[in-house]
């Protein structure tokens, strides 16, 4: 299974919006990759910006495989990467 760019980023928003108890319309995502640093995400909600490290980011896509694929997968099946833009894939 694949992910797009945009289901990482929908991911984030509401996983963001539960956890801070928002609709997910109300956040903004930014996603980020440094060859050094790896994969992150600006997440801006209620005037408040914060860095989302790759662990969170896969922790938002695992919560959001399950709440709207409903199917559950776990972080070590989460890979990270970029083509033309962010991909997540979803190894069995």
């Amino acid at each position: 299974m694949r992910l797009s760019e945009q289901d990482i980023m929908n991911a984030i928003c509401m996983h963001i919006a539960e956890r801070k108890q928002l609709r997910p319309e109300q956040v903004s995502v930014q996603l980020m990759y440094d060859e050094d640093l790896g994969f992150s995400a600006e997440v801006t909600a209620e005037g408040r910006s914060q860095y989302l490290i790759e662990a969170s980011m896969k922790e938002a896509i695992e919560r959001y495989l399950l709440n709207v694929y409903n199917t559950r997968a776990f972080r070590s099946q989460i890979e990270l990467d970029i083509e033309e833009e962010m991909i997540a894939i979803i190894h069995d």
